[in-house]
């Protein structure tokens, strides 16, 4: 019963616009169907000049960028979206054990949450529920 009380709170938040900038296609398809399922709508960029272009022209409620990724990083993408969008709310993510480093450097320049590859979608959509009532 309580894992479906849980599945009715998640269903139960407002619906959000979410940008997923991630070079890889089968994480973009992962992260679109559980949070397509919790009820959002999703736009994605395959990397951060892209998901940038995007924000730039509609602000979404919510990003959730990869940190590795060709063109533009995502600390990259971090530091100028959040250079002129003082209140744009970041989940940075990655899979790369080295990259630990770079998740670190994500929170001080403006991720509000980072989280390590492999994360239960459990885990990720708890993160965006609470980015988004915050």
């Amino acid at each position: 019963m309580a894992n479906a009380d849980h599945e009715l709170s998640l269903r139960s938040w407002t619906m959000a616009t979410i940008l997923i900038i991630d070079d890889e296609e089968s994480v973009r398809l992962l992260l679109r169907s559980a949070l397509r399922a919790a009820g959002h709508e999703v736009v994605e960029a395959v990397n951060g000049r892209e998901g940038l272009a995007l924000y730039r022209r509609r602000p979404t409620d919510l990003v959730i960028t990869d940190i590795a990724m060709p063109e533009m990083n995502g600390l990259d993408m971090i530091l100028e979206l959040t250079r002129y969008f003082l209140d744009a709310k970041v989940i940075a993510i990655s899979g790369l054990g080295r990259e630990k480093n770079g998740l670190d450097v994500a929170k001080l320049i403006g991720a509000r949450r980072t989280m390590q590859k492999p994360f239960s979608m459990l885990q990720l959509l708890d993160a965006v529920r609470y980015e988004l009532e915050h």
